[in-house]
């Protein structure tokens, strides 16, 4: 007969109060705001609020709220225009000290968030998003894989014990000239070199080498920088969170990022541009003091500054070694925390074979002296001359910490120093998302605007809109209350996607609204194969309640073998598709389990609330 569990009307319920309020966000319209996030040494406080108050009133902006959100400053404002306004009048202001970004800053109730409330993301085709064109530095990538190549002939010729006085980049060129102590061994030492590294061009002058890359070399070297890039910002977008990304190399040099309905915009710049690492290296003795005054520094060493002032107001000097202990670049694995000893925080890092061996043989060496930690940021700049914008790197160096070396280490330890969790925090996101083979430059930076989405929302919504009222009404006349019946559960479908998609962060593209408006159509093929089969069993003469109860059972295994046939190429879409074809096959494989929910379900749970309890039902509306 025709009956449904009250445990299942329960569960029904319960769905349908948490879709609701999955659902709810997306209700809340976003406000067009201005984020502004410190860099490095820069503070988020109520000084800046006040500025950025003062900077905003002078530029003629209204804004409608000023607040500091966490560690951002957040300017909401009322339109886009005011928006645009804003971000071009704090820009000059705040220069380099902040990175200032257009957002859109959520309005959904705190009490909302708190249960896990989030409004669905939109893609770049609906809710528009941010566009960066990035340039790769080829020459820093030239610098810094002839500096690898210099350290690796310095290691070289010492396992050969082949005495040397330097090991030098010729200056301007791709040339490593490594002047020996005695010309006897200039063959030895080029056969060695060329053995170990056989893309590289050796040549022997007296007692000097010379060391150069080749031109196919260089070629496949340029091809690695854009590669390699590309790959590290994948894993740093991954970090983000960011669904759907594109990102891909435009050019010889350039990468382009895309970065669809992103919350966090000035995140995402500050961390897709960084190229910040960590280098260890020993402390050469000496007087720092007169090597700045005088500019005379020990051919072995390097003058670098701590953090700390001196007694007389400026960092204070100390002398490194130009050899690099290890480095980011052979990073495997970096996490932050705190220090248990000094309670400041810290990240502990893991280095691959080559870089814990290396660290292994200087602490076996160097037990009870200094080694210190040099952190490295590559900051691009832009400056405006004769009317022309040029774009350089500035590359800031500061040693973060000094400390004696206690007991002999090689691939684990940590490293501490760090100004605030965040920045711990963020430096090890850096190293474990990858190095940059060069640093790039942010050669443009566009919101793309939603009023194209806003019209191919405002469509789509027609669209499904008029395909309800001509539902509703073919229904209506075809199958009377069974219309009705189907149109709720068609409604309760719409909804509980919106739900599951917003609770999961899924971000929805035009081809996700295809997918959505494509179940739809399963969830009406499998209510009308429901619907006519009730029809068959009453023109095979059984009572009312006994053909809605068979109509449902015997229709329920077409209606699964179809969907799941539907799920499994879904499955495939998502399995090997990419970009716009993963975000429809998510819409569909979600669309599809709450149609068949909500066809089979749903629907029959409000059929036998309407004639389950009446006792002589001789005919049904259908």
């Amino acid at each position: 007969m025709l009956t449904y569990a009250r445990w299942k009307y329960a569960l029904l319920l319960v769905i349908l109060i948490l879709s609701s309020l999955y659902a709810l966000p997306n209700v809340f319209p976003q406000d067009p705001s201005v984020q502004i996030s410190a860099n490095r040494g820069a503070v988020v406080d109520e000084a800046l609020k006040t500025r950025v108050e003062a900077n905003l009133e002078k530029a003629g902006v209204a804004a409608k709220a000023v607040d500091i959100d966490g560690d951002n400053l957040l300017v909401r404002l009322s339109d886009p225009d005011a928006q645009v306004k804003a971000a071009d009048a704090l820009r000059p202001d705040l220069g380099n000290d902040f990175v200032v970004a257009l957002n859109l800053a959520s309005t959904v109730p705190d009490w909302l968030e708190k249960l896990g409330g989030k409004p669905m993301l939109l893609g770049l085709d609906l809710q528009g998003g941010v566009h960066f064109t990035m340039q790769v530095d080829q020459k820093a990538a030239l610098d810094k894989r002839l500096e690898a190549t210099a350290e690796d002939v310095r290691v070289l010729l010492r396992e050969k014990r082949i005495r040397y006085t330097s090991v030098e980049r010729r200056a301007g060129g791709r040339t490593i000239v490594a002047t020996l102590s005695d010309a006897a061994e200039a063959e030895k030492a080029r056969e060695a070199i060329v053995l170990s590294q056989p893309t590289l061009l050796a040549s022997t002058t007296g007692n000097s080498v010379s060391v150069e890359m080749s031109d196919n070399e260089l070629r496949q070297l340029a091809i690695d920088a854009i590669e390699q890039n590309v790959g590290t910002l994948r894993n740093r977008v991954n970090a983000l969170g960011v669904a759907e990304p594109i990102i891909q190399r435009q050019g010889e040099d350039r990468i382009v990022v895309q970065l669809p309905g992103v919350q966090d915009t000035a995140q995402a710049k500050r961390v897709l541009g960084a190229t910040a690492t960590l280098e260890w290296r020993a402390v050469v003795e000496g007087n720092a003091y007169d090597a700045r005054d005088t500019g005379i520094v020990p051919p072995e060493a390097r003058l670098y500054q701590r953090k700390e002032l001196g007694p007389d107001g400026e960092p204070v000097p100390v002398l490194l070694s130009k050899r690099v202990i290890a480095s980011g670049d052979q990073m495997v694995s970096a996490s932050s925390g705190m220090d248990p000893q000094s309670g400041t925080p810290s990240v502990s890092v893991r280095l691959n074979g080559a870089g814990g061996q290396r660290m292994f043989e200087f602490t076996s060496e160097n037990v009870g002296k200094p080694m210190a930690v040099v952190y490295i940021e590559r900051v691009p700049e832009v400056r405006v001359v004769d009317g022309e914008e040029v774009r350089s790197t500035r590359v800031d160096e500061e040693v973060i910490s000094i400390a004696t070396i206690q007991g002999v280490f090689g691939k684990e330890f940590q490293t501490t120093g760090l100004d605030s969790t965040k920045e711990a925090a963020n430096l090890a996101l850096l190293l474990r998302s990858g190095s940059l083979a060069a640093p790039m430059d942010f050669i443009e930076e566009r919101i793309v605007g939603p009023s194209l989405g806003r019209e191919n929302v405002e469509r789509g919504m027609t669209a499904i809109k008029y395909s309800f009222f001509f539902i509703l009404g073919f229904f209506l006349v075809y199958y009377r209350m069974f219309g009705v019946i189907t149109t709720i559960a068609l409604l309760l479908n719409l909804l509980m996607v919106v739900a599951v998609m917003s609770l999961f962060g899924a971000t929805m593209t035009l081809p996700g609204m295809a997918g959505i408006a494509l179940t739809v159509g399963f969830s009406v093929d499998a209510n009308v194969l429901i619907n006519e089969r009730i029809r068959e069993e009453l023109r095979a003469g059984l009572p009312a309640k006994a053909a809605i109860a068979a109509g449902y059972d015997r229709a329920v295994g077409t209606i699964a073998d179809a969907n799941i046939t539907a799920v499994l190429a879904g499955i495939a879409l998502f399995a090997f598709g990419t970009g716009p074809v993963k975000g429809f096959a998510v819409a569909l494989i979600v669309g599809i389990g709450t149609s068949m929910y909500t066809a089979v379900s749903a629907s029959r749970a409000i059929a036998t609330l309407i004639y389950g309890g009446r006792r002589k039902l001789k005919s049904l509306a259908i």
